[in-house]
C-alpha cells in the first residue's frame, strides 16, 4: 500500500533480527485487529501479538481492506510484544469516501488516523491457568483530516480510549473442537472508530460499549467464528451502527495468518447497509 508509513518498513527489518518464538500453540496469537491490537479483526483479545512466551518476544506486521458498496478501509500496522506480559502496537488506517465524496463534492475524498496502543496482561492464561486471560489495553487516536468530521459535529481531532478485555480457549469445547471465547469492554467517544473524529454535537463523553467474539477451531490451522462490536450515536448528522462480521481464519503456520470476513457494519455517514468483504493478511515473527 502506498501510504504505508516508513518506519514500519524499518521495523520489519529489526523484528527480522528478533528470535522466532514459538512456545505457544498454532493460531493462539490471534490476528491483527484493525486497530492494530492482536486479537480478532474488529475486536481485541487478550492475548498479545506473536507467539512470544516469557523472556521471548513477538511481533506481526499485518495489511487489511474492507470494502462495502460505498466505501473502502485500508490498514496496515505492526504490533510487538515481549515477555507475553505488553504488547506495543501502531495501525495506520485509510477511509475513502467514494460515492459519498463524490455525490456531496467534499472538500476531501479519504479520510486518515494513526492510532498507537499499548495492551497489558493483567493476570491469567488462554488455557492453561484456572482463570482465562484478561488484558488492559489504552489506544491513543490522532485524526489526520478534521476538516470534514469538524463539519458533521465532531467535537476534537484526537482522543485516548481504553479497554479491559477476557479470553479463554476451551479445549474440545465445541463438540470436541477447541473453542474460543472473547468479552470485552470498551470506554471510548470514537465516531466511526474516530475517523469522523471524537465526541459529538449529540453527546460528547465517553460510553461503555461492548464487545465480544466466539470462533471455533476445528484443527489447529482453521478457525470459523463471529464478532460484534457495540458503537456510540454521538452525531445527529447520522445514526452510528454496531458492528458484526463472520470470519474464517487460517493459520498454515505460525508465520502467516488470514483472515476473509463477512461484516455487517449498518449506516455509516448517512448510507446505510454498509455489508462487505473483510481480507487480513499477517506475518508474525
Amino acid at each position: 500500500m502506498t501510504y504505508l508509513p516508513r518506519c514500519i518498513v524499518l521495523l520489519l527489518g529489526l523484528l527480522a533480527n528478533l528470535a522466532c518464538a514459538d512456545g505457544r500453540l498454532l493460531a493462539t496469537g490471534g490476528a491483527s485487529s484493525i486497530e492494530g491490537a492482536a486479537g480478532g479483526g474488529i475486536t481485541p483479545w487478550a492475548v498479545l501479538s506473536g507467539y512470544g512466551e516469557r523472556g521471548e518476544w513477538g511481533a506481526d506486521v499485518f495489511a487489511t481492506r474492507v470494502e462495502t458498496g460505498d466505501y473502502r478501509l485500508d490498514v496496515a500496522g505492526v504490533g510487538v510484544a515481549f515477555d507475553n506480559r505488553v504488547e506495543l502496537s501502531y495501525a495506520r488506517q485509510r477511509f475513502d469516501l467514494g460515492n459519498l465524496a463524490r455525490g456531496l463534492n467534499l472538500p476531501e475524498n479519504s479520510l486518515s488516523q494513526d492510532i498507537f496502543g499499548l495492551k497489558v496482561r493483567l493476570f491469567g492464561d488462554l488455557i492453561y491457568d484456572q482463570l482465562p486471560q484478561v488484558s488492559l489495553g489504552i489506544q491513543h487516536k490522532r485524526q489526520k483530516d478534521f476538516l470534514i468530521p469538524s463539519l458533521v459535529g465532531a467535537q476534537r481531532s484526537e482522543d485516548t480510549e481504553g479497554y479491559l478485555t477476557a479470553s479463554r480457549l476451551i479445549l474440545g469445547g465445541a463438540f470436541g473442537y477447541n473453542l474460543l471465547l472473547n468479552g470485552g469492554i470498551r470506554y471510548s467517544r470514537a465516531n466511526e472508530l474516530g475517523l469522523l473524529g471524537f465526541g459529538g454535537d449529540r453527546r460528547d463523553r465517553h460510553s461503555v460499549l461492548k464487545e465480544g467474539s466466539v470462533a471455533v477451531l476445528f484443527n489447529p490451522r482453521w478457525a470459523l467464528g463471529v464478532e460484534y462490536r457495540e458503537k456510540p450515536d454521538n452525531l445527529s448528522f447520522a445514526g452510528e451502527s454496531d458492528w458484526a462480521d463472520l470470519f474464517l481464519g487460517y493459520f498454515p503456520n505460525k508465520n502467516l495468518a488470514v483472515v476473509l470476513a463477512y461484516a455487517r457494519l449498518g449506516e455509516i455517514a448517512t448510507l446505510d447497509h454498509q455489508d462487505g468483504v473483510y481480507l487480513s493478511v499477517q506475518g508474525s515473527f
